[in-house]
C-alpha cells in the first residue's frame, strides 16, 4: 500500500516511466533467503517487460526456483529552484516560514514506478528474437543494421526472460511554475 496516496499516479505514468528509464532494478529473494537486486537494461511490450542475460549466474538459478520479482524504475529527477538566494535569506528570519526550507528547499522532484511480476525463461526464437530487437531499438538504435548478424552469432548464447507484469504503481513529486506541489495526478505542462 503506497503511504503517500496524494503523490500516487495512474498506470499509463507508471509505463510511461518505464518506457523512459535507463534500467530498472531487479529485485528477488536468493536461495538463502536474502534479498538481491540487480540492475538491467530492460523493454516493455504491452505488460509484458523483456531482458537478457547470459545462460549461468545467480539470477538464473534464482529465477528457476522462485518466479516472483519486483522491478523498481526511476524517471526523471530534479532539485527545483524555487527562491532566489534573497528569497532563503528573508526565509532564514522568519520563523513562521521556516517549514518551506524542508518542503520546498531541501526537496527532489522524481517519479517512479514498481512493478510486480513473475519472470519466465522465453523458449520460443521467435519471441526472444523480437525481444532482443525491443531491447536493441531502445539502447542501441543507430547499430540495428547489424542486428540480423549479432543475432545470429549470439542468441544461442543468450537467455531472454520475460516478467509477466501483475501490479504497477507509480508515483510521482513535482511542482507547477508557481512553486506548487502537483498533487492527486494533476498534470499540468511545467
Amino acid at each position: 500500500m503506497m503511504r503517500r496516496k496524494d503523490r500516487e499516479m495512474g498506470i499509463e505514468f507508471g509505463l510511461e516511466v518505464i518506457d523512459q528509464s535507463q534500467y530498472g532494478v531487479v529485485s528477488m529473494i536468493d536461495e538463502e533467503g536474502q534479498p538481491y537486486g540487480i540492475p538491467l537494461s530492460i523493454v516493455r511490450d504491452g505488460h509484458s517487460l523483456y531482458f537478457h542475460s547470459a545462460k549461468e549466474g545467480k539470477k538464473v538459478e534464482i529465477f528457476g526456483k522462485d518466479p516472483w520479482v519486483s522491478v523498481v524504475f526511476v524517471g526523471a529527477v530534479n532539485v527545483p529552484e524555487h527562491f532566489t538566494n534573497e528569497e532563503l535569506d528573508a526565509i532564514a528570519k522568519d520563523e513562521s516560514k521556516l517549514a518551506l526550507l524542508t518542503s520546498k528547499v531541501f526537496t527532489t522532484e522524481f517519479e517512479s514506478a514498481v512493478v510486480n511480476g513473475t519472470v519466465r525463461r522465453v523458449e520460443d526464437e521467435e519471441t526472444k528474437i523480437k525481444a532482443m530487437r525491443l531491447i536493441c531499438q531502445k539502447y542501441t538504435p543507430t547499430k540495428m543494421p547489424y542486428f540480423k548478424m549479432a543475432i545470429a552469432s549470439g542468441l544461442k548464447l543468450t537467455n531472454v526472460y520475460q516478467i509477466e507484469i501483475r501490479e504497477i504503481k507509480a508515483k510521482r513529486k513535482r511542482y507547477d511554475k508557481s512553486g506548487e506541489e502537483m498533487k492527486w495526478g494533476r498534470m499540468d505542462v511545467m
